[in-house]
């Protein structure tokens, strides 16, 4: 899809929203604990700075694999979650099912025994909640689950579109994305025939939101006629990053709670999404225990040859960024230049993985993960005939609905030694 498309979609997305008669919802991808002290990662790091947060908010979205593998371990994320003071949609994720079970209908015992219904409607008063187990479960087969939606479900959906008011927004919230993420030609992750038929449910709503998780990065896609969607404007999909970030890895830090960045350089968090009456909304992403908020994750270079050739960069990863988003960048309160959009892995984490490589022992519990190429990263050449010493790089990015984001790095340029 166009640059400019998406653009000029996120415009139409992204109408001011005030303070007054707002909704704000708290939407959580993948809180995946394994143990107990993964419990109590998720509570210090993602509930505890979201609980302010969760004073002005009307529910809390939990998009699935709300533990790995461990239904024992449902109670003690109900109790952190009880701590935000609202109400908790859950969603099942594919670390929900049963172990062992031997059909779809039997894979989310567990899940219903701890949560209730797998797939519900909630109604407020600025937005109209569907959370969809779009799990289904395939015993004995490679993969074990596929993404898609079973026929009494869509009966329930088509039953409660009948009753629901179009000027509103309407959230579509489940694990699975519904974009497929394998790269081998003909490999459906969601079933096609599924998605089409959930999009002609929703072709009539003007204002549809689409919350998913599961992949562990971060990113926003716009369906459109290839997915078979076919509305005036592209359908917006927010493909959640995770609470627990990379599986709860890479190193702790001085409160003992690991680093826990995605394979996409984004650090684990949890996202608000702000709703109007008018079905307009805002959506931001919110680093764990990140009192500067960060937006904008910057790598570059400490130090260059003064007139070497400037074949290096400042790379810039917005982690709300898009195809539509406009990136640029200044050295030395220069003249603001326009940044290249890349697919490759953030440096920073290459370098993580770098220093786990070299590591004569585990510096954590489980190492950073490899870094994939991230959909949300730019590069900037660092120019090198200025004067020796150190120069200030400064980025910024106009976020759909924050708008100018900013952040700032150094590099020194210095004369070769002889």
């Amino acid at each position: 899809m166009r640059p400019i498309l998406i653009a000029l979609l996120c415009l139409v997305c992204s109408v001011a929203i005030a303070a007054d008669g707002d909704q704000r919802f708290l939407v959580f991808g993948d809180p995946q604990p394994k143990s107990a002290a993964d419990v109590d990662y998720f509570s210090r790091d993602i509930v505890a700075p979201a609980t302010p947060l969760a004073k002005d908010s009307v529910a809390t979205i939990v998009l699935g694999d709300i533990v790995d593998d461990k239904p024992a371990l449902y109670p003690g994320v109900k109790a952190a979650t009880r701590k935000l003071g609202i109400p908790v949609l859950f969603a099942p994720g594919n670390h929900d099912m049963d172990v062992g079970a031997e059909s779809d209908a039997a894979s989310l015992r567990s899940f219903r025994k701890a949560f209730g219904a797998d797939t519900y409607l909630r109604k407020f008063d600025a937005a109209n909640v569907i959370v969809l187990d779009d799990v289904v479960a395939r015993p004995k087969q490679t993969p074990g689950y596929v993404g898609g939606i079973r026929d009494d479900q869509f009966a329930r959906i088509e039953r409660w579109l009948r009753d629901v008011p179009r000027d509103k927004l309407l959230i579509v919230a489940a694990h699975i994305p519904f974009f497929d993420t394998s790269q081998v030609e003909g490999w459906e992750t969601f079933r096609s025939a599924d998605r089409k038929r959930l999009f002609a449910l929703l072709r009539p709503f003007p204002h549809v939101l689409l919350l998913s998780a599961h992949t562990h990065n971060q990113q926003h896609y716009f369906h459109g006629a290839k997915d078979g969607w076919d509305g005036a404007q592209p359908l917006h999909e927010y493909n959640v990053g995770a609470a627990c970030g990379a599986f709860w890895s890479g190193v702790p830090d001085a409160q003992g709670i690991p680093d826990a960045t995605m394979s996409d350089g984004t650090p684990n968090g949890f996202a608000t999404l702000d709703v109007k009456a008018d079905g307009s909304y805002a959506l931001a992403w919110h680093p764990a225990r990140d009192a500067a908020d960060t937006q904008i994750g910057l790598h570059a270079p400490k130090a260059l040859r003064r007139g070497a050739y400037p074949a290096w960069g400042v790379y810039a990863n917005v982690y709300m960024g898009h195809a539509g988003t406009r990136v640029e960048y200044r050295i030395d309160d220069g003249d603001w230049m326009p940044m290249r959009r890349v697919l490759q892995p953030d440096p920073r984490l290459v370098a993580e993985n770098v220093l786990d490589d070299q590591a004569e022992a585990l510096r954590g519990f489980d190492r950073s993960p490899e870094a994939d190429p991230s959909t949300h990263l730019w590069r900037g050449a660092l120019p090198t005939k200025l004067d020796v010493g150190e120069h200030t790089v400064e980025v910024r990015a106009f976020d759909t609905w924050r708008g100018e984001v900013r952040a700032t790095t150094t590099y020194r340029l210095d004369d070769p030694r002889m």
